[in-house]
């Protein structure tokens, strides 16, 4: 399938749709692994998580003091050694309860004083209550928290700092958590330098800044990132080797490149991909920007997600495949579109549908200005990204948007199951401003 000059052969390349659901149809979902408590954090629960023995699995005093067995006073003998009616012993917070011992006297309720023959013996002190202490005090028996086989965390779990110490304190040192795809970026481009101020002919990387984010908020593992030049021979490098992941990780499920995807001499993606024996599942899709966006499949299972090498035109790239194909390996949801209200109006444009980043302004998709495929600046400033299709639009028709991390959250202008509601832009008729957000 081929993608052709902008304005030619358009009839050849998916629709945004068909791009979308074909990345999404492409992948099987990541099946489970099992990973080290470091590498869990923000991992999601694969089965349910049981006490593997009581929790605590110790009685502990919870309280610095003495262990005692009877009444007192009592005499002391070494920590940790049995007790013996009348006896004691010396015992920290957390400590194990020794053989023998009924209740824990807190430090403040006990002093050592001499016996009738001068041998020190432990004691009520004035500070003690009547009766201290009772049986059973400040002592924290096995089992307190859990039994064995008690549920302690049901799959599904989103596993934070509390159910990582929870799985520690259980005695785990991996845990069974839902596959996710292992991503890996490379950037592409002899031009593009990696700080300071580019000169004239260069550009300044953005894509270490905005590929990996997105893939993290999307589902997938960035796992490592590489930067090549034009050549064939860093293309075939970086794209043909697994390159092993260390902690464990494996090879990349999911490459993804910037630049390359066009037709010229310097772009290599299509025919790496041949070589590799790989094929193309979308070569190419009718919008813009991120026309020249292609996804590929290779023999061994690994994507290949081939971005266009400017910035706007990569990100739309991104929730065109990108984002679908994410989804479908890490079992999430797709990304739905919601239905906003255009704040401009779009004339039909042949069989090709356009992505506009925008701000949402009294409640309406107002196109956020810098929407050029190298342009960032209206991106930066966007709440989402409004699909406008082919036929265009009119003035406050509902249209197709889909949100972005950083913007603010988008709310549903129809209602579920209402049918979009078109206004002419030479109607007279008063425009509905309720509900509208300022």
């Amino acid at each position: 399938m081929s993608g052709g000059a902008a304005g030619a052969a358009h009839h050849v390349d998916h629709s945004w749709s068909e791009a979308r659901a074909v990345a999404a149809a492409a992948a099987p979902r990541i099946p489970p692994v099992r990973l080290p408590l470091r590498l869990c954090a923000g991992r999601t629960l694969a089965e349910d998580l049981t006490a593997l023995t009581p929790m605590p699995h110790y009685a502990s005093s919870a309280m610095d003091g003495w262990a005692v067995s009877g009444s007192g006073p009592w005499i002391l003998v070494e920590a940790g050694e049995q007790l013996s009616a009348h006896q004691a012993s010396p015992i920290v917070t957390g400590g194990l309860i020794p053989p023998g011992a009924r209740a824990v006297l807190r430090r403040e309720h006990g002093e050592i004083a001499p016996d009738a023959e001068g041998l020190p013996h432990l004691r009520l002190g004035a500070a003690a209550p009547p009766g201290a202490p009772p049986g059973g005090a400040d002592i924290r028996p096995s089992g307190e928290e859990a039994q064995p086989g008690e549920v302690l965390l049901p799959a599904g779990t989103v596993l934070g700092p509390a159910q990582l110490a929870l799985s520690a304190v259980a005695g785990y040192d991996e845990l069974p958590v839902e596959g996710l795809p292992l991503v890996r970026l490379v950037r592409t481009g002899s031009e593009v330098v990696e700080s300071g101020k580019p000169e004239p002919g260069r550009v300044r990387d953005v894509f270490s800044f905005l590929i990996p984010p997105l893939v993290t908020v999307y589902g997938g593992i960035l796992v490592g990132q590489r930067k090549i030049g034009d050549a064939a021979e860093e293309w075939h490098s970086a794209l043909a080797d697994d390159e092993s992941i260390s902690d464990a990780a494996g090879p990349a499920d999911v490459v993804i490149t910037t630049g390359g995807t066009g037709k010229g001499e310097s772009d290599h993606f299509r025919d790496i991909v041949a070589g590799l024996g790989g094929k193309l599942l979308v070569d190419g899709i009718a919008m813009r920007p991120g026309h020249p966006t292609v996804l590929a499949e290779l023999p061994d299972g690994r994507f290949f997600v081939g971005l266009p090498g400017n910035p706007l035109a990569a990100v739309m790239g991104f929730l065109a495949v990108g984002e679908p194909l994410l989804a479908a390996m890490a079992g999430r949801p797709l990304l739905t579109t919601v239905q906003v209200p255009s704040g401009k109006v779009f004339e039909p444009e042949l069989k090709r549908t356009r992505l506009v980043p925008f701000r949402r302004v009294y409640g309406m998709a107002s196109p956020s200005g810098g929407s050029g495929s190298g342009m960032l600046r209206g991106l930066a400033r966007a709440d989402g990204v409004m699909v406008v299709p082919p036929h265009g639009l009119e003035l406050g028709e509902p249209a197709e948007a889909l949100p972005l991390p950083w913007g603010r959250p988008l709310t549903e202008a129809a209602a579920p199951g209402a049918k979009p509601k078109k206004r002419s832009v030479a109607s007279k008729g008063p425009v509905d401003w309720s509900g509208l957000d300022g």
